[in-house]
């Protein structure tokens, strides 16, 4: 049999940490790239004596992720001890959510080869991140770092809904782009705030059972996301082909060598042993506490899209990609504040932009000027100051050294020539340089004369007036 023979069940586990100021059940800093073991107290350390309390933010942005993914959210729900034992893992269990959680039976759209998805949502639920193992090969040890012991996280499970790694793809980055758009989470993969444990298994096609699935813990890159379930459902194949069995066991994927490796068994609920947790009172919300935090929720992605085509003319194309992130979009609406030109915002954010991000392999969040900029860029191309070619240099030094535009293109002497006796000098002395494209103009073939605008350009470095340029060699040739 070959692999179309099978089909690809995949659910998906993801886990957001939230933007709150301080952790789920203390007062200390949620603060990314802290020195190590820098913010933490008695409470997360698990010091005897020590009691939680929850932060009741972690709630409010729980509850707003549940609305915005059109989940039913639960007016009585509570916190269990989920019990296991992990050097990063201070009290030796985690305060998370089992039989009542905050939100459930949700669902988002994904849009896929044969049109629009529903994928649905079992739950979401908060609970409290673990620390950091930092191994030291050549010491051969590990050291705790338990800054991120407590951080409050928000846990996305999914039904077995997805069919391909392309259908995962579309999903986490739809689920991405909704936690940014409401704010309840920065969404950085790099940092570990977004991540997610990919359930796979296979089935002939045909067969209602599921399969035997395996885990894929902590992934935190698309690509690597990808890939690892091209090879994980190869795997399990040719197992199966074989004659074998799948185990249901944790892997971890090595990008490297492109392969998963078993880590240990996959564990099952009631291998956790959960229980109530007696130091927290249950979690109790009023219809008004619901109703309050859904008139905070902003617009979505999907009707900005719509606003985008209707207001600005975008194209269907141009509109998803920059509403596909809330910082794209948020950079296009306040450039467009400063320089009212939507058309050129749009062009910068789709071309310039997207391939500059695409070769840093950078986040849109990683963005590091500001939507001034882009739009005072835009400013100085309509006004002639400088050239879109120029423009295109000031934007990659944006890039690698963000200020204001004015000041970068001063520095660099980019300033446009727009002078017209500058302009006809140079004009003259290309022509007197290319009698054969001046004579190749003459007979009519239009080319020419964007040769040596070209030429123009390149003499001055890029400097000259490209109008200006144009309506001087017309006129001196005619």
């Amino acid at each position: 049999m070959s692999r179309q023979d099978y089909e690809v069940i995949i659910g998906l586990e993801v886990h957001s940490e939230l933007s709150t100021k301080t952790k789920i059940f203390c007062s200390c800093p949620t603060k990314f790239g802290a020195a190590p073991n820098t913010q933490i107290c008695p409470i997360c350390m698990a010091m005897p004596g020590t009691l939680p309390v929850l932060n009741e933010k972690v709630v409010e942005y729980a509850v707003k992720a549940g609305l915005a993914t059109n989940c039913e959210i639960s007016q009585n729900s509570k916190n269990d001890r989920k019990n296991y034992f992990y050097p990063d893992l201070p009290k030796a269990y985690q305060i998370s959510q089992y039989d009542k959680p905050l939100c459930e039976h949700g669902y988002i759209e994904i849009e896929t080869k044969e049109g629009k998805k529903k994928i649905r949502l079992t739950r979401i639920h908060i609970e409290e991140d673990a620390g950091k193992l930092n191994h030291d090969e050549l010491g051969g040890g590990s050291l705790v770092d338990l800054n991120r012991a407590g951080v409050p996280l928000i846990e996305i499970v999914s039904e077995p809904d997805l069919r391909s790694a392309e259908e995962v793809e579309a999903y986490l980055r739809k689920l991405k782009s909704i936690l940014e758009y409401i704010e309840v989470s920065d969404c950085k993969m790099q940092e570990g705030s977004y991540r997610a444990d990919v359930n796979v298994s296979v089935r002939k096609k045909g067969d209602t059972k599921l399969g035997t699935r395996t885990e894929m813990k902590n992934m935190n890159s698309f690509r690597s996301i990808v890939r690892a379930i091209e090879y994980e459902v190869d795997r399990q194949i040719d197992i199966l082909e074989d004659g074998g069995k799948i185990e249901q066991e944790t892997l971890r994927w090595d990008d490297v060598s492109g392969k998963t490796f078993s880590m240990r068994d996959k564990e099952d609920a009631q291998d956790y042993r959960y229980f109530p947790d007696p130091d927290l009172v249950a979690i109790k919300l009023s219809d008004e506490y619901i109703e309050n935090i859904k008139n905070t929720l902003p617009e979505m992605p999907e009707s900005r899209k719509e606003r985008y085509l209707k207001e600005y003319k975008l194209s269907e194309k141009d509109a998803k990609l920059i509403t596909s992130s809330k910082y794209l979009s948020d950079l296009f609406e306040k450039a467009i504040e400063v320089c009212n030109n939507p058309k050129a915002v749009n062009n910068w954010i789709i071309s310039d932009i997207s391939r500059i991000l695409n070769e840093k392999e950078l986040e849109a969040s990683d963005i590091p000027f500001s939507s001034k900029d882009l739009g005072k860029l835009v400013i100085l191309i309509d006004k002639g100051t400088i050239s879109s070619s120029i423009g295109k240099k000031v934007l990659e030094e944006l890039f690698e050294n963000p200020k204001d535009p004015e000041e970068i293109i001063k520095e660099k002497g980019w300033i446009q020539i727009s002078d017209e006796g500058a302009i006809k000098e140079i004009v003259l002395k290309i022509l007197e340089a290319n009698p054969q494209s001046v004579a190749d103009y003459k007979a009519g073939k239009e080319k020419a004369l964007g040769f040596l605008v070209g030429q123009a350009m390149k003499e001055t470095k890029g400097k000259a007036n490209p109008q200006m340029l144009n309506k001087m060699f017309k006129e001196e040739m005619q």
